[in-house]
């Protein structure tokens, strides 16, 4: 499932909080990169909510807001979603890898083989 540029920065806020955060503390972490409403900064994790993408918690008055999935798994989920739209799987993985660093390549080569 593609997210849209504000739900990606949502998301990158709770991964990196590493705890549940309620609306406030979201719109605070997002208002020093850019002018959002508070109303925005709901509506999105409302909307995350719907999507399965964040996990609504009830903390006394406030609901506090945590991802459903690790940032690894979401990406490897969108990964695997655009292979399976791809048509050809092989050959669309083909040309993902070849895009790769060496490094990066290299790293993805071992953790296969670990398993």
């Amino acid at each position: 499932m593609a997210l849209g540029d504000l739900e990606r920065e949502v998301m990158r806020q709770l991964w990196d909080a590493g705890e549940p955060l309620t609306v406030r503390q979201v719109h605070e972490r997002l208002h020093r990169e850019r002018d959002l409403a508070y109303t925005t900064v709901m509506t999105v994790l409302n909307r995350l909510t719907k999507k399965r993408v964040v996990v609504q918690q009830n903390d006394d008055r406030a609901y506090k807001y945590a991802p459903a999935q690790s940032r690894e798994e979401m990406t490897a989920g969108l990964m695997l979603d655009a292979l399976t739209a791809s048509g050809d799987q092989d050959a669309a993985l083909a040309y993902f890898m070849g895009q790769l660093s060496p490094d990066a390549l290299k790293a993805a080569i071992e953790a296969v083989t670990k398993k």
